[in-house]
């Protein structure tokens, strides 16, 4: 029930976000005199659909709910950079159809101000070590320690047989408090073939497991087969009268770490797929950590429906609201970026035709926005594979 929840949840979240991101663009399309002809709640095929003839996005505006809740659209008039039609996209001129592209990246980054603001008043999680206060108006609430988690069980291993899962935390071993993983490895590589009791804290419920370390013949010592990780110390920041700086600044400080941490995955997984062909095993092993890496660290359509949403639910409107902001803040930075078939490839495919002084046709247009759009299919596609694997 609690994945039902959280997969209903986290499509309202996200068609919420989009259809914001697509009111971004008809409101400026209408601002600037360009004809708004439809604006969609989810994808065709369409449910319903009623044409107003005088709305806040202009004259004779059809407005269609659609089945697929997967977000929203906005259809203009000559959506075409060389359409000549009265009215259109295509006829207004270079910095008009500049505001109207990027009008949907600058709703994501207010969405995203807006939501950092309501949780500095409420209580603000503490992401990354220097997160953005104003230090005469900031106090800073601990409400979680620092807990031993289990990041990945190995298969075969006597920790898959007692039944442990990643995302378990440890709290005790034979009735001793765990309070960092390198107690727990110590216990475990002296209790060779011995049963150890654990009492762990899954998705909120305490369960009591009993493991029987295997002897390592090589280092003579107790295997459990586990890799164990430090949970984050959870903190929580309040602000009164500087919240709305907080969340200005928290926001930019955010889409800085959100854009240095893309380029890294990128890095990482262009050398790990070049990096997996060569003839060096060493090399080949390495390859296979960067990229298994890149797959740890993103999440695509499965993963924050299936996994992420369901446990904000749980934890409750605080993570519900902060995990919207981040991924409202992921929208505006991605669709910022230069990839075509996304808003900030079409306006580099626009500036690059104008600054050659080259007709931009509909055909030339169609083609590099299909090939964009299709590899952005194909890495949905690779990281829905690997959301899988963390969902089941």
């Amino acid at each position: 029930m609690d994945v039902i929840l959280g997969i209903l949840l986290g499509l309202f979240v996200m068609t919420v976000l989009v259809v914001i991101h697509e009111l971004g663009h008809a409101l400026v399309a209408k601002k600037n005199n360009v004809k708004v002809k439809e604006f969609g709640i989810g994808f065709p095929p369409k449910a319903k659909s009623k044409k107003l003839k005088d709305s806040i996005l202009g004259k004779n505006v059809e407005f269609s709910l659609n089945w697929l809740p997967l977000g929203g659209f906005v259809r203009l008039k000559g959506e075409y950079d060389s359409s000549k039609e009265k009215n259109s996209y295509g006829a207004s001129c270079y910095w008009v159809k500049t505001k109207i592209l990027f009008a949907g990246v600058a709703m994501n980054w207010l969405v995203a101000i807006v939501l950092f603001t309501i949780l500095a008043w409420m209580g603000l999680p503490k992401i990354i070590d220097n997160q953005f206060t104003v230090a005469s108006d900031t106090k800073i609430e601990t409400i979680k320690k620092s807990q031993v988690a289990v990041a990945k069980v190995l298969k075969n291993s006597p920790a898959e047989k007692a039944g442990l899962k990643s995302m378990d935390i440890i709290k005790k071993v034979d009735n001793k408090e765990i309070k960092n993983y390198t107690t727990f490895t110590e216990i475990a590589e002296k209790n060779a073939n011995k049963d150890i009791n654990l009492e762990i804290l899954r998705s909120g419920e305490t369960k009591n497991i009993v493991v029987k370390p295997e002897l390592n013949d090589k280092t003579k010592k107790g295997f459990v087969g586990v890799g164990l990780g430090q949970t984050r110390q959870k903190d929580m920041i309040h602000a009164t009268w500087s919240a709305p700086i907080v969340g200005v600044g928290t926001t930019a400080q955010l889409t800085w770490v959100t854009l240095t941490s893309l380029g890294d995955m990128v890095g990482k997984l262009s050398t790990g797929l070049i990096n997996s062909f060569n003839s060096d095993e060493g090399v080949r092993k390495e390859a296979s950590q960067k990229i298994d890496q890149v797959s740890q660290n993103v999440a695509g359509p499965v993963g924050l429906l299936g996994v992420i949403f369901p446990e904000a639910g749980k934890a409750g409107i605080v993570s519900i609201l902060f995990i919207s902001a981040v991924i409202s803040l992921s929208l505006a930075v991605m669709n910022a970026l230069p990839i075509p078939a996304l808003d900030g490839g079409r306006w580099a495919t626009m500036t690059i035709f104008k600054l050659l002084k080259k007709p931009l046709t509909k055909e030339r247009e169609e083609n590099i926005q299909a090939i964009g759009m299709m590899i952005l299919f194909g890495l949905i596609i690779l990281i829905t594979f690997a959301d899988i694997g963390k969902v089941l």
